[in-house]
């Protein structure tokens, strides 16, 4: 298993990048992930996607696929794409600290 290092944390990752484990997720995770994405500074847009993915993980125990975060949002894909350089499965999901969304 992978690991890196952002502001003295270790963090573990899976084979795809992502947190091997959503306990591990904090705000240096999410700095560590802004700073990957070239990303200046998060506002309240990122925030009100990151916290809706990680109520739909907690709920559903998935990422949800990406028509169903829109909805979820109330954003058009075109703003979550803008939010996330990225994508929402690649940005979005790995900034929340969840696992890759499927492609299904």
């Amino acid at each position: 298993m992978e690991t890196i290092e952002h502001n003295g944390k270790v963090y573990q990752l899976d084979e795809d990048g992502f947190l091997a484990s959503f306990k591990q997720w904090d705000e240096d995770w999410v700095d560590y992930v802004r700073q990957l994405e070239g990303i200046d500074k998060l506002t309240d847009e990122h925030h009100k996607v990151m916290i809706s993915l990680q109520d739909y993980y907690k709920e559903n125990g998935i990422s949800p696929q990406v028509r169903t975060l829109s909805r979820i949002t109330g954003f058009p894909l075109k703003d979550i794409y803008e939010l996330f350089p990225s994508g929402p499965g690649k940005g979005a999901c790995k900034m929340s600290g969840l696992v890759r969304p499927s492609a299904g």
